[in-house]
C-alpha cells in the first residue's frame, strides 16, 4: 500500500518479546473492561442512584441527562489531555494516571449526596475514562504486525465491553454505592498489573525525532488532517446514538411506545453489551478476513439502521422482543472495535495516540450534541418521534463521512505525521 504524502523517514523501532505484546494486550483488554464497568454503571443505576438521594420521581429523567452529559463533557476534555499526554510522555504514562483517576472518582461516587455532588464526580470519572481506550489501542497497534493488528484490537475492545455485562449484574445484585465501590477497586488492582508492560517501540524512536508531538491543534488547523479526523469521528456517532439514547433511556421510551411493563435499563444495557461483543469479535475478524475496515463499518451501519427500525416497529410487543432488538443493536454497533483501529491507522506516530484518545471520546461526547437535540425536540414531538429524528440524521452523517475514507488494512504505522 502506498504511503501517504505526510510520511518522513520510519523512526526506529524497539523489539518486544511475544509475550510482552500478549501481556500488552491482556492488560489493554483488562483496562477497557474496568473502563467500560465504570462508564456504563451510571447508566444502570441511575434512577435508584437518584431516588438514593432524593430526587423527585418527575425530575430523573432530566436530572439523568444532565448527570450523563457532565460525564460525557468530562470525556470530551479528557480525551484531548490524555491523548496529548500519550504522545508527549507515552502511552503507559496515560494507561497508568487515567486508571488512577477514573477509579478512585468512582470510589468517590458512591459517597454522594447530592446532585451536584455527583455532577461533579461524573465529570472527574469521564475525564479519567477518557484516556483507557485510546491508549490501550495505540499501543497494541504499535507493537503489533501490520497484517494482524485488527485481532489485537478485536481481543481489546470484545473482552471490554463485556465490563458492561458484569456492571449490570453487579448493578442488580448489590446497592448502588457498592456498585461504584466495586468499580474503582477493581481499576485499583488493575493499577498493579500494569506495572510489567512496555513501552511502544515506535513513541520510544520519537525521543531522537524532530517532530511536533501531541499537537491536537495543528491536527484540526490543517485542511487535510482536519476533515479526515472529523470523518473518523462522526462514523462512530451511531454507536453512542444506540447506547446514550435508545439503551439508556429504555424505560422511558419503552414507557411511550405504550409497553405493559417498561424495559430495565440494567438488563437493556447487559443484552445491548453482551451483543457488542459478539459484533466486535465479527466486526474486528472480518475485517482481517475480508481485508477492509471501511466495508465492515458500512456493512455494520446499514445493520445499524435496519435495527433501529425494529426499536420503534416490533420491540414494543413484548419485554422479550426488546431486549432481543437490544441484543441486536449491540451487534449491529459492534463495528466500535473497527472504528478504534480506523482511528489508529489513520495519522503518524507523533500524533497517533492524540487521535486515538480524542477520537472515540469525541464520539462519546457527541451523546451531549445528540441528546441536546433529544430535549429540545421532545416537548414538541414526543420522546419516540424526537429519538427517531435524531437516530437518522447520525445515521446520514455517518454514511456520508465513511465515503472517501482512506482504507487502512494493513498499513505501515511506522510513519511521522508532518504540517
Amino acid at each position: 500500500m502506498p504511503q501517504p504524502a505526510s510520511v518522513s523517514r520510519p523512526v526506529e523501532r524497539a523489539a518486544l518479546s511475544p509475550q510482552a505484546v500478549r501481556l500488552a494486550v491482556v492488560v489493554a483488554a483488562l483496562g477497557y473492561f474496568v473502563d467500560i464497568y465504570d462508564l456504563l454503571l451510571f447508566s444502570i443505576v441511575r434512577i435508584p442512584s437518584l431516588r438514593g438521594i432524593g430526587v423527585p420521581a418527575d425530575q430523573i429523567l432530566g436530572q439523568g441527562v444532565l448527570l450523563l452529559n457532565m460525564q460525557m463533557g468530562g470525556m470530551l476534555l479528557g480525551g484531548i489531555l490524555w491523548g496529548i499526554l500519550g504522545d508527549k510522555r507515552g502511552r503507559l504514562t496515560v494507561l497508568f494516571g487515567s486508571i488512577v483517576m477514573y477509579s478512585l472518582a468512582n470510589i468517590a461516587n458512591g459517597f454522594v449526596a447530592t446532585v451536584p455532588q455527583y455532577a461533579v464526580l461524573r465529570f472527574i470519572a469521564g475525564v479519567g475514562l477518557a484516556g483507557e481506550l485510546g491508549a490501550g489501542i495505540t499501543l497494541v497497534s504499535e507493537i503489533m504486525p501490520a497484517h494482524s493488528r485488527g485481532y489485537g484490537t478485536m481481543i481489546v475492545a470484545t473482552v471490554g465491553v463485556t465490563g458492561a455485562v458484569v456492571a449490570s449484574q453487579v448493578g442488580a445484585a448489590f446497592d448502588w454505592r457498592t456498585a461504584y465501590f466495586i468499580g474503582g477497586g477493581m481499576g485499583l488492582a488493575l493499577f498493579v498489573l500494569r506495572v510489567g508492560v512496555a513501552e511502544s517501540g515506535m513513541f520510544q524512536g520519537l525521543e531522537h525525532a524532530s517532530v511536533a508531538r501531541g499537537d491536537f491543534w495543528s491536527l484540526i488547523a490543517s485542511p487535510k488532517t482536519r476533515g479526515k479526523y472529523v470523518r473518523v469521528v462522526l462514523i462512530g456517532a451511531p454507536i453512542w446514538y444506540v447506547i446514550g439514547i435508545l439503551i439508556a433511556l429504555s424505560p422511558e421510551l419503552g414507557a411511550a411506545m405504550n409497553m405493559a411493563t417498561p424495559p430495565d435499563a440494567g438488563r437493556a444495557v447487559m443484552f445491548a453489551y453482551i451483543g457488542l461483543a459478539i459484533g466486535d469479535f465479527a466486526s474486528g475478524g472480518l475485517s482481517q478476513l475480508i481485508k477492509s475496515r471501511n466495508r465492515v463499518v458500512g456493512i455494520f451501519v446499514g445493520l445499524t439502521t435496519l435495527f433501529i427500525g425494529a426499536y420503534f416497529t416490533i420491540a414494543h410487543l413484548s419485554l422479550t422482543v426488546f431486549y432481543v432488538v437490544c441484543l441486536l443493536l449491540g451487534i449491529a454497533v459492534g463495528y466500535w472495535a473497527v472504528f478504534v483501529t480506523i482511528a489508529s491507522e489513520q495519522f503518524g506516530t507523533n500524533i497517533r495516540a492524540t487521535v486515538t484518545t480524542t477520537a472515540p471520546n469525541f464520539v462519546r461526547g457527541s451523546l451531549v450534541l445528540l441528546t441536546l437535540a433529544f430535549q429540545a425536540l421532545r416537548p414538541s414531538v414526543g420522546i419516540q418521534v424526537s429519538a427517531m429524528i435524531v437516530g437518522g440524521v447520525a445515521l446520514a452523517i455517518a454514511c456520508v463521512s465513511l465515503w472517501g475514507l482512506e482504507e487502512t488494512y494493513g498499513k505501515d504505522l511506522d510513519y511521522l505525521e508532518l504540517p
